[in-house]
């Protein structure tokens, strides 16, 4: 039998990852079985075990490649000189995301997968490690926003961060139920949230997007 390249065994899990993502999003985890994948995937029971042995092989494999699409945006924020920026531009980038309907079907498989990390270790292993990642990098813009004198020195990093993944989990359950979300109008909300985190310091710098809220004498 002919060897496979690399790049044909990636193209060929991507495919049943792609179906599994379909099937799960359609009828849930539970009412979907591996013959179900197979069937819209289109490859064979056999090849679908020579990359998973089970369907939670298969959730677990989506989590990861979710966590790392995520990552990738998480590191552009993370990569900002400034502070705030990085905060603004993190609310940003996943802000577009939730808007984007072709991923309408992760966001469904990732509330059902907030789920299943209540029944499975290794779920939740995953689900809470990802989370984990993106909670101790907004930590990290906190406490450098905090350091150049931008954000309030009583502010808690670990309670901003945890605050915001709380936000966006609550969208991201909202868009999964297909209800219609203003996120223009909820970007600017979160926005004033982040406002009110600065000091007179960080006002100053994002005067324009920030403008200081106390009364005028």
């Amino acid at each position: 039998m002919p060897k496979i390249s690399e790049a044909q065994r990636e193209t060929r899990r991507q495919q049943i990852l792609d179906a599994a993502l379909r099937c799960f999003s359609r009828d849930g985890f539970h009412n979907t079985t591996t013959a179900d994948i197979v069937r819209e995937s289109g490859v064979s029971q056999g090849t679908l075990y020579l990359y998973f042995a089970t369907k939670d092989d298969i959730i677990l494999a989506l989590a990861d490649d979710r966590h790392q699409s995520e990552a990738f945006l998480d590191a552009l924020a993370m990569a900002e000189q400034d502070p705030v920026q990085g905060l603004l531009t993190l609310v940003d980038l996943h802000g577009r995301g939730l808007g984007d309907p072709r991923r309408i079907d992760g966001r469904r498989v990732g509330v059902q997968g907030w789920s299943e990390a209540m029944r499975s270790p290794a779920i939740h292993d995953s689900v809470v490690g990802g989370l984990k990642r993106v909670r101790l990098g907004i930590e990290r813009l906190v406490a450098r926003g905090q350091a150049t004198g931008q954000i309030r020195p009583e502010v808690q990093p670990e309670a901003v961060a945890r605050m915001l993944i709380a936000v966006f989990q609550g969208f991201v359950l909202q868009v999964a139920w297909g209800e219609t979300l203003d996120l223009p109008a909820c970007g600017r909300t979160i926005r004033d949230m982040i406002g009110a985190l600065l000091t007179p310091k960080g006002r100053e710098t994002y005067a324009a997007e920030f403008p200081d809220p106390s009364p005028q004498a």
